[in-house]
C-alpha cells in the first residue's frame, strides 16, 4: 500500500494524519483540555517534545499525566501562559527561549467563547485580547525560534464563524463597556481576526523569503468545554443541546490542526477544516477563507493595530498589495 493510499484509508476511518514528529519541538496553547489536549496527545505519540502552554498549571500537570499514561516516555513540558495578559505572554516567550534554541511547530489553539463582558489586564475586550492579540504577540516573540526549526509552521485555529465576523478598525474594541457588548458577535470578530492574521502572516513570511509556514485550521463542531462554559443561554442551547448529536470528539476535531501542523503537502496560506457537510465534521481538507479575511487593506490595518496594541514588532515586510493600499 502506498503512502497516499494509507492516508486515504486513515481519513475514511477518521484517524489522525500519520506524519512523524520525532525529535521536533511543538508548542500548543490551550493544552490542558479539549482540542489542545488531543493535539498534544497525538504529537507526543509521534515522538515530538511537546510544550503544554496552559493558563492553569495544575490542570496542565494533570493533562501531561494523562498523556504520559498512554505514551510512556513522552517528552512533555508544562508552562504557564495567560494569553489575555501580554505580560504573561512575554514571560512565557522569555522562559521558553532560555531552554530551547528552536521551535518546529506553534499551534495557536487556545480560545474563549462568549464570556460575559470583561477586559484584559491591558484594557482590551477579553475575547479579542485572548483569541487574537495574545497569539499575535506570542507568534512574533517566537518567530526567530521558529525560523531556526525544521519545516517550521505556525497553525492558527480559527472557526467557520469568521465568515460572520466584522472588524471595525476605526473602533477596534467595538465596545466601550458592557452596553452594546455582543458575546457571540465579539467571538466572531476575534475568529475573523485570527483568519486575517494567519493569512497576512503567510503573505509577510513569503515576502521575506522565510522558511516558516503560516497555516489556518478549524475543527468544525467539536464537543469541548468551549461552548458549554459560556453563560449565554442561547449559545449553550444551540451547541450544548441542539447540535450536540453532530459534535465530533476532541480527537476527531483536532485532526484539522494536526494535519496543518504535520502533513508534508500543506502549503502556507491554506485553511484546513473538516470536509463533511457544513464543515461540521469529517476528514481534513482545504476549505475557503471569507473574502474579508484576505482583503489587503484589512490585513495591513489589523497588523499595524496589533503591533501597536501588543508592542510586538515583526521583522517582516508588508506584502506589496498591502503597501500599495
Amino acid at each position: 500500500m502506498t503512502r497516499k493510499q494509507e492516508q486515504k484509508r486513515q481519513e475514511r476511518r477518521g484517524d489522525e494524519p500519520a506524519a512523524d514528529r520525532t525529535g521536533r519541538v511543538c508548542v500548543v496553547t490551550g493544552a490542558s483540555g479539549g482540542l489542545g489536549l488531543a493535539t498534544c496527545r497525538a504529537l507526543a505519540r509521534r515522538g515530538a517534545r511537546v510544550v503544554l502552554a496552559v493558563r492553569d498549571p495544575e490542570k496542565g500537570r494533570r493533562a501531561a499525566e494523562s498523556i504520559a499514561g498512554g505514551t510512556p516516555g513522552a517528552r512533555l513540558e508544562v508552562r504557564p501562559l495567560d494569553l489575555a495578559d501580554l505580560t504573561s505572554v512575554r514571560a512565557f516567550a522569555d522562559t521558553l527561549r532560555a531552554d530551547h534554541g528552536h521551535i518546529d511547530v506553534l499551534v495557536n489553539n487556545a480560545g474563549i467563547m462568549a464570556p460575559p463582558y470583561a477586559t484584559s489586564p491591558q484594557g482590551h475586550e477579553l475575547q479579542f485580547a485572548t483569541n487574537h492579540l495574545g497569539h499575535f504577540a506570542l507568534t512574533g516573540l517566537l518567530l526567530d525560534l521558529l525560523a531556526a526549526g525544521t519545516d517550521p509552521r505556525v497553525v492558527t485555529v480559527s472557526s467557520p464563524n469568521h465568515r460572520q465576523g466584522r472588524l471595525d478598525l476605526d473602533n477596534p474594541e467595538a465596545v466601550d463597556g458592557p452596553d452594546g457588548y455582543s458575546p457571540m458577535g465579539h467571538y466572531n470578530r476575534s475568529k475573523l481576526a485570527n483568519a486575517v492574521f494567519g493569512h497576512q502572516l503567510h503573505l509577510r513570511l513569503t515576502a521575506a523569503g522565510s522558511n516558516v509556514r503560516s497555516v489556518l485550521a478549524h475543527p468544525g463542531y467539536t464537543a469541548t468545554g468551549l461552548q458549554h462554559g459560556t453563560p449565554v443561554r442561547g449559545v449553550r442551547f444551540l451547541y450544548g443541546r441542539l447540535l450536540k448529536p453532530l459534535a465530533q470528539s476532541p480527537e476527531a476535531g483536532a485532526r484539522s490542526q494536526l494535519y496543518a501542523a504535520t502533513e508534508p503537502g500543506v502549503t502556507g496560506g491554506e485553511f484546513i477544516g473538516p470536509g463533511g457537510a457544513g464543515e461540521l465534521r469529517g476528514a481534513p481538507t482545504r476549505v475557503r477563507l471569507a473574502p474579508r479575511a484576505t482583503d489587503a487593506n484589512t490585513g495591513r490595518r489589523l497588523w499595524e493595530l496589533s503591533e501597536r496594541l501588543t508592542e510586538v514588532r515583526y521583522p517582516l515586510p508588508a506584502p506589496a498589495a498591502s503597501r500599495a493600499s
